[in-house]
């Protein structure tokens, strides 16, 4: 089998590489090989317990897309390669010749190293279907979960299996939820949504062991105490998929992921990587970033996919500002940037300024939500560093602009002074507008 351009992975990098690929070179032969017939949407996984009610529901659906664009699958495993070459082999036993190659392998859950882990009923959570069927029934099945870990996925999973019925417990080590994205009193916002849907949320504390003889029965704190389990969900975070990048004999970091350029090629020639396997490095310090998001991963794959075959499309942005969203309850939650701890851990002179309004105006709309922003500047230049927000479902979006806003350099200033449309059914105040409110508070 010989290919143009092959594109190892069928996740959200692996898709847009191939359709990128095709957009800027039509005339290439390409090939996508992944392990499983059927993809899940990563973002939506946390969504099958409840709100989607099944996996199936939640596949991405590309595989008709792939034959109606010409562009060739494979279901198969890359296992081995010979970039001298420029072959690789599969675990079927294929032989596979190519020109480019994109490496789309993506991450797997990290598991702690903690008594009982490998107990019957305790799982991670895994972009794999048939490993989610299982865990989905389980949870059916089950009367109390715990989850361990206070991240988004742990959030997500732990209000989703809440909304079915069940008693949930949430242990967090750090001493607020989502402490990578949002600092304490953001993090507080946070619990109180999911303590009023009668999560159980535990911060600062620690699971020593799980507790059970072949199947797990439930878990011990560092404080002594046991909290019964039925099924435990690992969301502890994810690694990279840099297996096959080592085979090849890539350099990867000390992090365990694959170093690229800013076009995403690697440290072999026509080897390209993009995605959650990447290492991606923080947008305002330059520092090495676990960065795990569809959203990045996309962005690698049209940069990496569209430079293939020469610099077409120049990169002006020089790092991963880990622009997040999430919904919480009835709430919607939403970062980009650095919090202000962060900021400080890392040496910055900050100032912050906060404001709260409602998201229709007047507030007595039917859907109104308080909209809440903290926003993030540099003391001396007053340059947005980061932002926070809360409130309904325009957050996504909000955070989506402040992220083009920090990319080019915006200002207390810029923000204070910005020119913006208003309506009462679809935004606060003209008046009370949160984001000017905020950006006042520091001029």
């Amino acid at each position: 089998m010989r290919y143009d351009v092959v594109v190892v992975g069928g996740g959200p990098a692996g898709l847009v590489a191939a359709f990128t690929t095709k957009r800027f070179f039509g005339d290439k032969k390409i090939l996508v090989v992944k392990k499983t017939e059927k993809e899940m949407v990563p973002c939506g996984i946390p969504y099958i317990f409840h709100t989607l009610g099944s996996v199936e529901n939640d596949y991405m659906g590309i595989e008709d897309r792939f034959k109606g664009a010409g562009i060739d699958l494979l279901i198969d495993e890359v296992v081995d390669g010979n970039p001298d070459e420029k072959k690789l082999f599969t675990k079927s036993g294929k032989e596979i010749s190519y020109d480019k190659l994109i490496i789309a392998t993506g991450s797997s859950p990290n598991i702690p190293k903690i008594p009982g882990v490998d107990l019957k009923g305790v799982f991670t959570v895994p972009k794999e279907a048939d490993y989610l069927k299982l865990l989905h029934e389980k949870v059916k099945d089950a009367n109390d979960v715990v989850i361990i870990g206070g991240g988004f996925i742990g959030v997500e999973v732990a209000d989703e299996i809440k909304k079915s019925g069940k008693n949930v417990t949430l242990v967090e080590i750090m001493d607020s939820l989502l402490p990578v994205s949002f600092d304490p009193d953001f993090g507080e916002l946070a619990r109180k949504e999911l303590e009023s849907d009668n999560v159980k949320v535990l911060t600062g504390r620690k699971v020593t062991e799980i507790l059970g003889t072949e199947k797990v029965e439930g878990v011990k704190l560092d404080s002594g105490e046991t909290i019964p389990a039925d099924v435990v969900v690992l969301a502890t975070g994810y690694k990279p998929n840099s297996e096959l990048a080592r085979k090849l004999g890539l350099k990867v970091t000390e992090l365990g992921f694959i170093e690229t350029d800013e076009y995403m090629r690697t440290s072999k020639p026509d080897i390209f990587a993009a995605g959650d396997c990447v290492q991606h490095k923080d947008f305002l310090t330059g520092k090495p970033s676990r960065l795990m998001l569809a959203s990045a991963a996309v962005f690698d794959a049209r940069i990496a996919a569209s430079n293939l075959y020469g610099l077409k499309v120049i990169r002006t942005n020089k790092g991963s500002l880990n622009a997040y969203s999430t919904v919480i309850g009835s709430k919607a939650f939403g970062s980009v940037g650095i919090t202000e701890r962060i900021a400080k851990e890392e040496g910055f002179e900050v100032v912050v300024g906060k404001a709260e309004a409602p998201d229709r105006h007047p507030g007595k709309f039917e859907d109104t939500s308080k909209l809440v922003v903290k926003l993030i500047f540099s003391e001396d230049s007053k340059i947005l560093l980061g932002a926070q927000v809360c409130g309904g479902k325009s957050v996504g979006e909000i955070v989506n602009l402040i992220s083009l806003g920090i990319q080019k350099g915006i200002t207390a200033n810029d923000l204070f002074t910005m020119q913006i449309g208003t309506h009462p059914l679809l935004t606060s105040a003209p008046t009370v507008y949160p984001l000017a409110k905020a950006a006042e508070m520091v001029l």
